[in-house]
């Protein structure tokens, strides 16, 4: 293989830029002139002893003793949101979640999103019409639909777990509508 003189040149071109641009920055690093006046004072920290006294450098005394620690408002594991509530009701034969319940979940998604290692369960309930397996489905269709709605708002799935009880766990008993809708639900359970 042959180089070429054009080769040849553009490489020592390069050599040359390259060293320039070196000696440059190097110029530029010792131009700068340190203050050797500037007074300089040790900030290193000093043992206190127990009355408090400070060291013989001369630093100001610190008690430890009155130093509080900080507290922190987290709620521990397993508690909810403070004043968030924590149902979220449907329709009759329905799994779809009312838009006047996504302030609710758009709460507890803050929540969850705000500290990842917390965990939810979505419990869905059924009212007590209908048998056990259609209610048992309907309760997970409802359970879903909210883990749904939280997973678009950003909370992870892990952090979610849909069951369901069907008519198993009714918050009202009796019959009539009112008992009814109070138990067509999903209760958001924190662990």
């Amino acid at each position: 293989m042959k180089t070429s003189v054009r080769t040849l040149w553009q490489r020592q071109v390069a050599r040359a830029g390259a060293a320039l641009l070196v000696a440059c920055v190097l110029a530029g690093c010792s131009s700068v002139k340190l203050d050797d006046s500037a007074p300089v004072s040790d900030r290193s920290i000093t043992a206190v002893g127990a009355g408090g006294t400070a060291d013989a450098a001369g630093s100001a005394p610190v008690d430890n003793r009155a130093v509080v620690p900080v507290q922190t408002q987290q709620p521990e594991v397993g508690q909810p949101p403070a004043n968030v509530a924590r149902t979220i009701y449907f329709d009759f034969d329905s799994f779809t979640v009312k838009p006047e319940f996504m302030p609710t979940l758009e709460a507890h998604a803050r929540f969850l999103n705000a500290d990842r290692q917390r965990r939810v369960v979505l419990e869905g309930h059924t009212d007590e019409r209908g048998g056990r397996e259609y209610n048992l489905a309907l309760g997970q269709k409802r359970a879903d639909a909210v883990r749904r709605a939280l997973s678009l708002m950003g909370v992870q799935d892990g952090q979610m777990e849909a069951v369901s009880f069907g008519k198993e766990k009714p918050a009202v008993q009796g019959s009539g509508e009112e008992a009814w809708s109070r138990n067509r639900r999903v209760e958001l359970v924190y662990r």
